[in-house]
């Protein structure tokens, strides 16, 4: 008991870590919330804390350079959504600010750029693995469709759930693997990408409370954001880890040596047809 007991305990402890940026993002949120700069825009002053920490974690070696191209690669990916869906009057930013485009703050990019921190920090310091990870020309199609549908239902019926039937049979088989103290745990790859899409919903919650962007129904009061919601974060966790896996799995093909080095390191030979490794 006393094991389990600690190796919980580490468990939080890194899953915290790995939140380093979704946490420093959303103390902005409060801090901005309660304490104001005179001239400064709160949405401004968000985007230049989000500037800062992402400074900082490089420098202090806590994301690496190729980690920051992803990043940088989901920020780029989430303007473009952002840009969209406030357009089309999903949500909105009410507030003023100087770095403003199409009613949509800078900082905003920098929300999911979050998210694929959390998944470069946690595949790092959880030493995750994909068992049975399926064909790559399947996942990029289905990522690409999944993109498309979050854009194309406001022309045409929602897809989602066509998708996630897909999705059902795509990743079916496939698990994830985790090292917690020195421990290796499995579950399935779809029921993480539903946890993690649910923590992403409760943490919308907290923002949306936040006065980070607001949905029509809280434009008079706060209301808890529609559980549909949770589906939609599942989908776009599905979309990052595919991202996420193909680059790294692009890396690898382009650099056997530096993959040879690693299995060798590691005193394993892990194949790239089973799994994919850090």
């Amino acid at each position: 008991m006393g094991k389990a007991i600690r190796r919980l305990i580490e468990f939080g402890w890194t899953q915290a870590l790995c939140c380093l940026f979704p946490v420093a993002i959303f103390a902005a949120m409060a801090a901005t919330k309660a304490v104001s700069i005179p001239f400064v825009p709160r949405y401004d002053l968000i985007l230049l804390i989000c500037i800062a920490v992402q400074a900082g974690m490089i420098l202090f070696k806590l994301e690496t350079a190729d980690e920051l191209k992803v990043i940088t690669l989901f920020h780029v990916i989430g303007l473009g959504l952002e840009l969209f869906k406030v357009h089309a009057g999903s949500w909105s930013y009410p507030e003023e600010a100087w770095t403003k485009v199409g009613g949509v703050p800078l900082y905003s990019g920098f929300m999911y750029a979050s998210v694929a921190s959390y998944i470069c920090q946690a595949w790092r310091r959880f030493d995750l693995r994909f068992e049975r990870w399926p064909n790559p020309y399947a996942t990029t199609g289905i990522a690409v469709v999944i993109y498309a549908n979050f854009f194309t239902h406001h022309y045409i019926p929602d897809l989602r759930w066509p998708i996630m039937a897909a999705l059902l049979v795509v990743f079916l088989k496939s698990w994830v693997a985790f090292r917690v103290g020195g421990r290796v745990y499995r579950m399935p790859l779809l029921v993480s990408f539903v946890l993690i899409g649910f923590f992403i919903w409760v943490a919308e919650n907290i923002s949306t409370y936040l006065g980070a962007w607001q949905y029509p129904n809280q434009e008079v009061r706060w209301n808890l954001v529609h559980w549909g919601k949770i589906s939609s974060w599942f989908l776009l966790v599905i979309i990052s880890i595919i991202i996420v896996v193909q680059l790294k799995d692009l890396k690898y093909r382009l650099l056997p040596r530096a993959w040879a080095r690693r299995g060798a390191a590691g005193g394993e030979t892990a194949k790239r047809s089973d799994t994919v490794p850090e």
